[in-house]
């Protein structure tokens, strides 16, 4: 099979990780979170548990995530996992209590968080990916993930629906054909798989999967418009519901407004004065 080809990027660090409640990260924080240059790294880090997602690791998650998104120094946002995981699913100490156990509203908006964010963001898959892990990869706008990463749905084996959205959102990113397979089946795949068949849009070693996406998230941050970006999000998401001419009619409308935006304004004084574009953070 053809592997994409990522060069390899060194590591950067340029700050010290801290916690969800911005204090220095210690061995006890589920969620740490590192700026490195305008993008905001959040790692799930439960890793003796393989970071299975539990109420309180998704309280601090959709803090962070929804902190970032009205924080003006953060232009993009990538996820990824402590140690050798992603996120090996929900914590199933806490899902075998059913509803009576869990709060089950405030921990499904806290899940969704990611799909409030306007800002691009990228999952750094470095290791498995099942169930509710897989959920928040695809929640994510692009996918990177190490080529002998473990992903799975897996909710059929565990007597579950395809839960949160991932039946609808698996169909669009591989095809009805595939996300059947995937949901029916339950059975893991590599990330070399998720890659030729669409799920993940770029695979390469493990020790590179945070840096390749971290220097994704760079020229973002450099080159490409925060406005335009978050409107993009909007299309991608609502125009393949549309019919197809409604789909036209409200991208014209988009792009009439867009043109009196400051970032399209911006763009055309740097073309003019032939120098690269500064764009203003997102409101």
């Amino acid at each position: 099979m053809a592997q994409s080809a990522i060069p390899r990027m060194p590591p950067r660090r340029e700050t010290p990780p801290i916690s969800a409640t911005g204090g220095p990260a210690n061995a006890h924080a589920l969620v740490l979170s590192e700026h490195v240059g305008e993008t905001l790294v959040l790692s799930l880090n439960r890793p003796e548990r393989r970071n299975a997602w539990s109420v309180a690791l998704g309280r601090e998650f959709a803090q962070l995530v929804t902190s970032a998104d009205s924080d003006p120094t953060v232009r993009t946002i990538v996820v990824t996992g402590a140690g050798s995981a992603f996120c090996a699913g929900a914590d199933l100490k806490e899902v075998a209590g059913g509803q009576d156990a869990i709060p089950f509203e405030p921990f499904v908006a806290d899940i969704e968080s990611t799909l409030r964010v306007r800002k691009p963001v990228i999952a750094a898959i470095n290791g498995a990916a099942i169930g509710l892990g897989l959920v928040q990869a695809v929640y994510s706008d692009i996918r990177f993930c190490a080529f002998d990463a473990k992903l799975a749905t897996g909710f059929a084996r565990r007597g579950f629906v395809g839960e949160f959205g991932l039946a609808s959102l698996l169909s669009r990113l591989v095809g009805l054909g595939r996300a059947s397979d995937l949901l029916l089946s339950g059975r893991v795949i590599t990330g070399s798989d998720a890659y030729s068949m669409g799920l993940v849009e770029f695979a390469t070693e493990q020790d590179n999967v945070l840096p390749a996406a971290l220097e994704y998230a760079r020229d973002l941050n450099e080159n490409c418009a925060p406005t335009a970006m978050a409107a993009i999000k909007t299309q991608i998401r609502s125009e393949p519901t549309f019919p197809f001419w409604e789909a036209i009619r409200q991208a014209k409308e988009v792009q009439r407004a867009s043109l009196s935006w400051p970032d399209a304004v911006e763009s055309f004084r740097a073309m003019t004065e032939k120098r690269d574009a500064r764009y203003a953070p997102l409101d």
